[in-house]
């Protein structure tokens, strides 16, 4: 993959399988892209990963569920067109997290990059 298209068209594409039960939520976060720096992608991220976190209350209330499953599938939606979230959607997640804790694959660039994460990481 090159551009951010097809970046997002991706992850639009595995957060589809997770909705219609075709893959794991934790499988999906694992094959999302680390190295894009697109806020759009580490929104899509965070809200796949409250939507495993909240599963308990998924069962639960019938109308919580409905409304992540629609919100999960605007998102999905909109990155398969390539287009970027919403700003409020980005926003939302941007004031609790700085960056997305998206898994990088175990290669010496991604050993480096965590390092360097690790060296000016600053609370």
């Amino acid at each position: 993959m090159s551009s951010i298209e097809e970046y997002r068209f991706f992850v639009s594409e595995l957060i589809r399988k997770v909705l219609v039960g075709e893959l794991s939520v934790r499988n999906a976060a694992t094959l999302f892209p680390s190295d894009t720096h697109d806020k759009s992608i580490e929104a899509a991220f965070h809200a796949l990963i409250h939507y495993e976190a909240d599963e308990d209350l998924r069962k639960r209330d019938i109308l919580y569920r409905e409304e992540q499953d629609d919100y999960l599938t605007l998102i999905y939606q909109t990155l398969e067109q390539g287009k970027a979230l919403p700003d409020n959607i980005i926003r939302n997640y941007e004031k609790y997290y700085k960056v997305a804790d998206i898994p990088m694959p175990n290669d010496f660039r991604s050993n480096v990059i965590r390092f360097w994460r690790y060296l000016t990481f600053k609370e």
